[in-house]
């Protein structure tokens, strides 16, 4: 199954300015990111971005860059803008891969199209692990989702969804067993008509008072798709933090090479 890859790169961060553009042993992270985009087998990997130093380190390197307009509100604009451009077909299954996951398994890149690619329904594909402490459940940056017997989204929340009533009443130290508590990952697979009429969608309100713009598709009536993996893929880059995290990891796998 064919499917394209678009790696929305900014350079503007509020924590980490410049962020695709630090070092990760002597590669630039989104050299790293497109690295392993590059290892999922799509049919085109582009990187779309709104800086010159960032589109110029990515033609250096051999891959395909796009420079799109700077006032995207979010990466799924920035998205539509070069399923438009580059005109896909509407049913072109277009994976956005963040960049700042220079960790992001290849293998789970293409599952995620090939979950779209098999509901023909839904507009969208995205992914889920199992929470499993009661911390991150009631952690408000852990996004939570809950499921349909379809395998779809029902809603996604910052706040602790489901709410286990009587067990919560008694203890909210640990989770009751059976509970279906999901995180959220940060992976979405599109269809290219589907982001081609995103930006004209009336912003919801859900969508503002969460903080989360895949409501906006849900307040639509466009179904998502959710995978359900078995644990939770390596995280990405928001911090320094993570930053030196991801540098360990690379420097570990260069030893044991």
């Amino acid at each position: 199954m064919g499917f394209k890859i678009v790696i929305p790169a900014r350079h503007a961060s509020t924590r980490l300015p410049g962020k695709p553009l630090l070092d990760i042993l002597g590669k630039p992270m989104i050299l790293r990111v497109l690295d392993r985009a590059r290892e999922a087998d799509a049919e085109e990997v582009w990187v779309a971005t709104d800086h010159p130093g960032i589109a110029e380190v990515v033609e250096r390197a051999g891959g395909q860059v796009i420079l799109t307009a700077a006032e995207h509100p979010s990466g799924t604009d920035r998205l539509a803008e070069v399923a438009t451009r580059l005109g896909w077909s509407d049913d072109a299954v277009v994976v956005n891969v963040q960049g700042d996951e220079p960790l992001i398994p290849p293998r789970l890149i293409g599952e995620v199209a090939t979950a779209l690619a098999d509901d023909r329904e839904a507009a969208i594909a995205t992914a889920c692990h199992p929470l499993l402490s009661a911390e991150e459940f009631f952690n408000p940056n852990v996004v939570k989702l809950v499921l349909d017997a379809r395998g779809r989204a029902l809603y996604f929340s910052r706040a602790p969804i489901p709410w286990a009533r009587d067990a919560f009443a008694a203890d909210r130290g640990v989770l009751p067993a059976g509970l279906p508590a999901y995180r959220h990952i940060g992976l979405y697979a599109y269809r290219a008509g589907f982001l081609k009429s995103y930006s004209s969608l009336a912003a919801s309100p859900l969508e503002q008072w969460e903080a989360l713009e895949q409501l906006r598709a849900m307040a639509h009536g466009f179904p998502i798709r959710v995978m359900v993996l078995d644990h939770a893929p390596p995280a990405g880059v928001d911090t320094a933090e993570d930053l030196e995290r991801v540098r360990r990891a690379f420097d570990l796998a260069e030893v044991s090479r």
